[in-house]
């Protein structure tokens, strides 16, 4: 595959994912809104902070570090060995529930059980979805790599349905089981996920579109681990760059839910405003999560198709250096543009854009939302070029360079 076509694949990746993140917040802005109807803030503020700060951990520091080791170079492959090296997910996935759930368990503070009751088996049901949901890494990987580009959308899109209306059919006839409506919802979406793409492979895998690709693999069951004679079951220089990169998901972890983490071990918020705060934070997180995330994603793979890791701008294709480059200044203009547009305007009417959301509670009283969105719209612009760059510079890199 051309740089070009490359190029026109990931394009078309990154509308699908816009659309998708859009679909994504607008659900999740709704179901906010309904539930607090329903429920207490107490019990939005445990859900969309404590036990979703759960999942993402153990998710990304599951799986980060291979999703980025994986798709580079993904033309090169030994795919046999990638598939391999991605099932480790899985264990690791295990490791850090265990571990991470016993924090959540006995180091944090529990909240009150006669407000928010079920604490101890939410944390077991939502660190069990994170497990679920690394059980379609390799397929994940997969399908970005031989850009399948609807995949994904149709599997996120249809997954979060299903988990907004069975999260409102829940509050709606048993309000009383509090947080084992969130987890039954986080449930159904992972093992929605599992189920979307493990029925798409089964099914392309029999198709004569997998011959035409051409597809690495010609049956479901060759997506299990497996060892080829003569080979070693893993690649020791993808397996050496995947370390590197985990070493780094660390820290990357811990500045993207800082204040998460803040609020979780600190306790510096009740559980209510914590409920609050997500609410603001959600609303200010608009662009980055609808344009910057999208977009970070999609290019970091044409990025890593296009560019080979490691050598210097000389030792590269000239045309491809050319299309890369064209690419990233395009991108550095197009989300500076927008962040530039966000902040001058977000300044400006925050205090508007709270009031019409979310009313008194959000655009005045105790917690300084106004204040706080302001901020967030000087942070977009931040968001904005570091994504870019770092889609870019983390393609590039070699593994000395990202130990750097």
């Amino acid at each position: 595959m051309s740089s070009r076509d490359v190029l026109e694949s990931v394009t078309a990746l990154a509308s699908y994912n816009v659309l998708l993140q859009v679909l994504f917040r607008a659900l999740t802005f709704v179901l906010n809104a309904f539930t607090l109807r329903f429920l207490s803030r107490e019990v939005i503020g445990v859900v969309n902070v404590r036990l979703t700060l759960l999942y993402s951990t153990v998710v990304f520091l599951s799986r980060e570090a291979f999703r980025r080791a994986c798709l580079s170079g993904s033309a090169q492959q030994n795919w046999r060995q990638v598939v391999n090296l991605l099932w480790l997910t899985v264990p690791l996935g295990v490791l850090w529930s265990v571990l991470l759930g016993a924090v959540w368990l006995w180091l944090l503070e529990s909240p009150d059980p006669d407000a928010i009751p079920h604490y101890p088996a939410a944390v077991a049901l939502f660190a069990l979805a994170a497990v679920q949901e690394l059980l379609a890494e390799p397929l994940w990987v997969l399908a970005q790599a031989h850009m399948f580009v609807r995949l994904k959308v149709v599997a996120e899109s249809l997954s979060i349905v299903a988990k907004c209306g069975l999260t409102v059919a829940l509050v709606v006839c048993v309000p009383r089981w509090g947080l084992y409506i969130f987890s039954a919802a986080q449930l159904v979406y992972t093992g929605g996920l599992l189920l979307c793409y493990t029925l798409y492979f089964a099914r392309f895998l029999r198709s004569r579109d997998a011959d035409r690709k051409p597809f690495p693999f010609r049956r479901l069951g060759e997506l299990l681990p497996a060892r080829v004679d003569g080979e070693p079951v893993l690649n020791g220089r993808l397996a050496r760059l995947t370390w590197s990169f985990f070493k780094q998901s660390f820290l990357k972890q811990i500045l993207t839910e800082g204040e998460r983490y803040v609020m979780t071990f600190l306790n510096v918020l009740d559980f209510g405003d914590q409920g609050v705060y997500d609410i603001v934070n959600n609303l200010g997180s608009l662009v980055a999560r609808f344009l910057f995330l999208p977009i970070e994603e999609s290019f970091y793979i044409f990025f890593a198709k296009v560019l080979e890791r490691g050598k210097t701008a000389r030792q590269q294709r000239q045309e491809d250096v050319a299309v890369a480059a064209d690419v990233l200044e395009c991108l550095l203009k197009l989300v500076l543009l927008i962040g530039l547009i966000i902040t001058v305007f977000g300044h400006a009417y925050s205090h508007l854009a709270l009031d019409i959301y979310g009313g008194s509670l959000l655009s005045s009283g105790t917690a300084p939302g106004p204040t706080l969105l302001r901020c967030y719209c000087g942070y977009v612009l931040l968001l904005a070029v570091n994504g870019v760059t770092e889609c870019f510079t983390f393609a590039a890199m070699s593994k000395e360079e990202v130990d750097r």
